[in-house]
């Protein structure tokens, strides 16, 4: 495949966010996606303002809105995804995150912390994918969970 010819957009790791409700957890995942080239969307409504000061004592100076994709709907989200690999990590996923084989156009949809993602949304996504745990443990910090698939990811695609 000859880069040249494609936008750079589309060869970029994309993580998106949907419907984020925890504040802190969202400014870590800028800072990391800003660390590791990454393309930050997000899935609106959010459950907080980004005046918060929770989320800019964690964003720091990281934070540059321009570069955050924001969609107002599930739907919009889904119609500009239409010719992409969405890919659901979940608890509730069938394939641990390391053995699936990444592309790099792929966008990385992780749930809100406090509810995950409707049935709608698991039924519209190319795949789901999950972090293998511990026997009895409920989930990870969602920032966490992002580092982890995405630096897998990168790894497999040599960004």
């Amino acid at each position: 495949m000859d880069t040249m010819t494609h936008d750079k957009a589309n060869l970029t790791p994309k993580i998106a966010l949907y419907e984020p409700d925890i504040p802190q957890n969202t400014a870590s995942i800028i800072r990391t996606c800003s660390c590791l080239g990454a393309q930050l969307e997000i899935i609106e409504p959010c459950g907080f303002l980004f005046t918060d000061k929770r989320f800019k004592r964690v964003v720091m100076d990281y934070m540059e809105k321009d570069k955050i994709k924001f969609f107002k709907s599930t739907d919009e989200f889904f119609e500009d995804k239409k010719n992409q690999r969405v890919i659901l990590i979940t608890t509730k996923g069938n394939i641990s995150y390391t053995e699936f084989n990444y592309k790099t156009s792929d966008t990385l949809l992780f749930g809100r912390e406090s509810a995950g993602v409707p049935n709608r949304v698991h039924k519209a996504v190319n795949e789901r994918l999950k972090i293998p745990m511990k026997k009895n443990k409920r989930s990870l910090n969602l920032a966490t969970s992002v580092g982890i698939v995405l630096a897998e990811q990168i790894r497999q695609v040599k960004n």
